[in-house]
C-alpha cells in the first residue's frame, strides 16, 4: 500500500454493526454487514418471519434504523410519490405517506421506475429523493415532513436513479440527465443547498445530450489523510472534497448512463464505466493524482463480464460481482487478476450483499443465489420467490430484508 493512503469509511464503519442499514449500501456504503447469523435457506413456505405486500411500484432498497424500515413506491405513471415505514417485528404498515404530486411526469424507462431511489436514515430523520420531482426530509416518530426542495432541475430522459448520501451534516444528490448533470450538497437540517459542482462541461459537450445521464451513487474514501467523494458519472468519474465540492482528480471514459456504483479496498478506487463502450468496463484508478489522471493513474481495467446495473462487493482484498446476464465473478483487487468465473444464467440488477461469510445475489425472477465468500467458487443454497427483484436486500442482524416488486419479505431462520 502506497504510504500516506488510510482505509476508508473509519467513521461509518465504527457503527459497522448489523443493527442498522442506513442507505442504499449499507452502514459501509458497500453492501457489506459485519453480521455472524444471516438464513442460507428459504422459500415462499420457509424462514419467512413476514410477508407485507407494498403499494403501486418502487425499485428502492429498504433502509432500516432501530425498528424502523422505510422505503419509497410511486405510481407507475409517475403522479404520486409515497413515503412507507413498515415495522421491523410485525411487518406492519406504521406510516404510508404521500410526498409529491406531479402533473406531467417526466418520461422514465420501462426497466426502471419513479421511485428507485433509496432512502437514507439516521437517528430521528429520514431522507427521500425522487429526482427532480421532489426531495424530502421525514420525523422517523410522527412521519410530519421537516423541510422539502422542489426546484432541483434535471430532465431524467429514463427516470430517477442516484439515491440521496448522508456525509456529516450534508446530503449529496446525484443530478445527471440529458440537460443538467451536476453534484448538490444540501444541509440536512434545513434543505438549504450548501454547495453545487457541475460536471465539466467542455468533456460532457464532447457527445449528444442522451448520453449524459448517470444513475450512480458515491462512496466517501480516505485518501492522504482526508475524505474523498467518489462520483461516478456518465462520461466521467472525479473525487470531490465533500465539505465544498472542490474537484481534485477525475478520470475519462465518454460512456454513457452509470448506474454502478463505485467501491474501494483503500488504495484503489473501482469504477464500473456505464451501459455503453460498447459494454461496461471495471478500471481500477489510484485516487491520488490531481485533475485528469485518466492516462497516469489507471491501474487496470477489466472489459468482460462486468455489470451494467448492479454493483460490486469487496471482501478481503477480492471483488465480486454479477453481471446483468448471470456470470458471477471473484477478482484480486490488487492485480485485476480473474480468481474465477462461472456463468449462473439469468437477468441480474440488484446488487448483492454480504454477511455471515456469504454473498447474496438476488435475480429478476426471485431467485437468490448464495454464494461463500472466498477464491473458491462455491453455491451455498438458491432460493426462490414468488415475485423477481429489482431492489437490493438490506441487513439487520440476523435478517435479511427483501423486497420483490410487490412485497417486503423479512427473512430469518
Amino acid at each position: 500500500m502506497c504510504i500516506g493512503i488510510v482505509f476508508i469509511l473509519v467513521m461509518s464503519r465504527v457503527s459497522y454493526a448489523g443493527d442498522n442499514w442506513p442507505s442504499f449500501r449499507g452502514p459501509t456504503n458497500e453492501g457489506v454487514s459485519d453480521a455472524a447469523e444471516l438464513p442460507v435457506e428459504w422459500s415462499e413456505t420457509k424462514n419467512i418471519t413476514w410477508k407485507t405486500a407494498i403499494h403501486d411500484v418502487g425499485y428502492s432498497t429498504p433502509v432500516i434504523w432501530e425498528n424502523q424500515i422505510w422505503l419509497t413506491t410511486a405510481k407507475d405513471e409517475g403522479t404520486k410519490f409515497y413515503a412507507v415505514c413498515v415495522d421491523f417485528e410485525s411487518g406492519k404498515i406504521i406510516h404510508d405517506k404521500l410526498l409529491f404530486e406531479a402533473e406531467t411526469p417526466q418520461r422514465k424507462h420501462p426497466l426502471n421506475s419513479y421511485a428507485t431511489p433509496s432512502p437514507a436514515i439516521e437517528a430521528g430523520r429520514v431522507y427521500f429523493h425522487f429526482g427532480s420531482d421532489g426531495t424530502a426530509c421525514l420525523d422517523t416518530q410522527s412521519g410530519n415532513v421537516l423541510w422539502t426542495r422542489e426546484d432541483l432541475e434535471c430532465l431524467h430522459w429514463s427516470g430517477p436513479g442516484s439515491s440521496p448520501f448522508m456525509y456529516k451534516h450534508l446530503l449529496i444528490l446525484h443530478m445527471e440527465g440529458k440537460d443538467f448533470q451536476y453534484i448538490i450538497a444540501l444541509d440536512k437540517m434545513t434543505g438549504k443547498t450548501v454547495w453545487k459542482t457541475d460536471r465539466p462541461k467542455e468533456l460532457y459537450e464532447k457527445t449528444i445530450p442522451l448520453y449524459r445521464k448517470a444513475f450512480t451513487t458515491p462512496i466517501i474514501a480516505r485518501i492522504e489523510g482526508k475524505d474523498q467523494l467518489i462520483s461516478v458519472g456518465a462520461q466521467t468519474s472525479h473525487g470531490y472534497d465533500p465539505m465544498t465540492g472542490e474537484d481534485l482528480w477525475h478520470v475519462y471514459y465518454g460512456t454513457d448512463s452509470s448506474v454502478s456504483c463505485p467501491v474501494t479496498d483503500g488504495e484503489l478506487v473501482f469504477i464500473n464505466t456505464g451501459l455503453q463502450r460498447p459494454s461496461p468496463e471495471l478500471w481500477a484508478v489510484r485516487p491520488t493524482g490531481k485533475g485528469d489522471v485518466t492516462e497516469s493513474h489507471v491501474v487496470w481495467k477489466i472489459k468482460e463480464h462486468v455489470p451494467g446495473e448492479s454493483s460490486p462487493i469487496i471482501r478481503n482484498g477480492l471483488i465480486y460481482m454479477v453481471s446483468d446476464r448471470g456470470m458471477f465473478s471473484c477478482i484480486e483487487a490488487k492485480t485485476g487478476q480473474i480468481i474465477w468465473q462461472e456463468n449462473q444464467r439469468g437477468q441480474y440488477s440488484a446488487s448483492p450483499v454480504y454477511g455471515a461469510g456469504r454473498i447474496y445475489f438476488c435475480d429478476k425472477k426471485g431467485v437468490t443465489t448464495v454464494v461463500a465468500e472466498g477464491k473458491e467458487f462455491s453455491v451455498l443454497a438458491t432460493n426462490p420467490l414468488d415475485e423477481g427483484f429489482i431492489a437490493s436486500p438490506a441487513i439487520k442482524g440476523k435478517s435479511l430484508i427483501m423486497r420483490t416488486k410487490t412485497h417486503l419479505y423479512r427473512i430469518s431462520e
